[in-house]
Parts: C-alpha cells; sequence; structure tokens
C-alpha cells in the first residue's frame, strides 16, 4: 500500500505555511498524505471579498482543498470547530474523531505543531497539538472508543513542527529542540504556490514572504513519540527506519 503520513492543523493555510515542505517532499517521493484541518478559518484578520464570516468560512475551504491539491495532498477534510475557538473544544470528542481517522488512514507518520503554538504561537496550534498528541497514542489503545469497530492503530512516528527562527514582533515564543531537519529548497516554489491558493490571506503571505525567503529551505520537527523505544537521534528524513 506504500507509506502514508497524516498532517493535522489548525487553520486552512497551516498546511502550506507550516507545514508545506514537508508535505511536498513527502507527495514527491510516492508517500499518501492525509490533512485534517479542525476549523475552517472564519474568525481570520484577512476577510478577503467574503460579506460575512460564513462566507468566508466557505471561501477557505475551497481555498484549503486548492492549496492540498497543489502540494498533492490525496486525501483532505476540514472538520466544523470553531476558528480561534478550540481552546473550548470537547478534547474526548476532538480526540475521537481523530483517532477514527487514524485508524482508518492508518498512517506510518503523524505531524503536527507544537505545544509552542507555532511561530504565532498561536493557541489553536497549541490545542491541535495536545489533542493530535492524545489521539496519537489513544488510537494504539484497544480500550480507546471500542465503539468505533475498528483495529487499534499506532503510527510509527508523531512529529511536532519547531523552528531554527522567531519572529520579532510576536509574543516570546520558546521553540523545541529539532531531531529532524528537512532540506526544502527543491519544494519551496511549490509551497509558495499552494500559499497563493490562498487568496482571501494574501496579505499575510505578502507579510511572512521575507521569513521563506531567508528560512524555507528547511523545516525542522521533533521526534515526540515512536512506537518502539529508541534513541533520540538526529535525522534529515521523517521516514528513515520506517517500515511499510
Amino acid at each position: 500500500m506504500g507509506l502514508r503520513m497524516m498532517v493535522i492543523v489548525a487553520h486552512p493555510d497551516d498546511e502550506c505555511f507550516a507545514f508545506g515542505g514537508a508535505i511536498a517532499l513527502a507527495t514527491r517521493s510516492g508517500v499518501e498524505v492525509s490533512c485534517i484541518c479542525l476549523t475552517d478559518g472564519q474568525a481570520a484578520t484577512n476577510r478577503g471579498s467574503s460579506a460575512d464570516s460564513k462566507e468566508l468560512g466557505r471561501i477557505r475551504r475551497e481555498e484549503f482543498a486548492a492549496s492540498c491539491q497543489v502540494l498533492g495532498i490525496k486525501h483532505h477534510e476540514l472538520l466544523d470547530y470553531h476558528d480561534a475557538q478550540l481552546v473550548h473544544a470537547d478534547v474526548e470528542e476532538a480526540g475521537k474523531k481523530l483517532v477514527e481517522r487514524m485508524r482508518t488512514f492508518k498512517p506510518h507518520v503523524v505531524v503536527t505543531f507544537g505545544l509552542d503554538g507555532g511561530l504565532n504561537t498561536h493557541p489553536d496550534h497549541t490545542m491541535v497539538s495536545a489533542i493530535t498528541t492524545a489521539a496519537y497514542h489513544w488510537a494504539g489503545r484497544p480500550k480507546r472508543y471500542p465503539e468505533l469497530d475498528l483495529e487499534p492503530h499506532l503510527a510509527q512516528r508523531l512529529y511536532h513542527i519547531t523552528t531554527n527562527f522567531t519572529i520579532p514582533d510576536r509574543q516570546p515564543l520558546m521553540p523545541a529542540p529539532w531531531t529532524c531537519v528537512l532540506n526544502t529548497e527543491a519544494v519551496l516554489p511549490v509551497r509558495i504556490l499552494a500559499f497563493e491558493m490562498h487568496a482571501s490571506q494574501l496579505p499575510v503571505l505578502e507579510s511572512v514572504r521575507p521569513y521563506l525567503d531567508k528560512f524555507g529551505k528547511q523545516e525542522f520537527y521533533l521526534l515526540m513519540s515512536a512506537s518502539t523505544p529508541q534513541p533520540a537521534a538526529m535525522t534529515t528524513d521523517m521516514f528513515d527506519g520506517v517500515v511499510e
């Protein structure tokens, strides 16, 4: 069936801005990628041509689908949690939804944000990190959600994204150390093209473009968990040692 990766994000455009390099490298090498986004981004500062939040949500769903197509993502899904309100989400309920998807798709590698909230320290990113990390472990435990009637599945790797730089005008960021450094220079144009699919958020692309140009040739990840006990080791490939 080949290798599979699941990327779990909070907002449309997270998939390309935060994880675009890892995703493009994976799909380029034949990895089947699924991307789950928990909100439709209705609370975004940039509203595009939308008349109200509902219309913005519809627009951003379409933009998310177009971005995923550019990145080569075969499976994408946008859930119905409220943007900027994930701190109030029912973790048990959200975790169950992610467990169901992990047990169905059976990823070898799961990727999400770190608990720091990413470069913009967004609380939604922190919550996606916490829920995904819990779901990663719960998906492999038979006593969790037996009513789903799905075989337990524990992915071989769980990665949190981290960074080697910070944005000066943002809240203080305490990025985690990394164990995986990806060379994403060759896929940077794909990452930017995917971001351009988010037409309503182009002001964001303009503001972060200098950082992409300067730092976009690498992405940094921390191995948070693995299906077998192992020492932490530096790598340049998320799938190094992963068995089909």
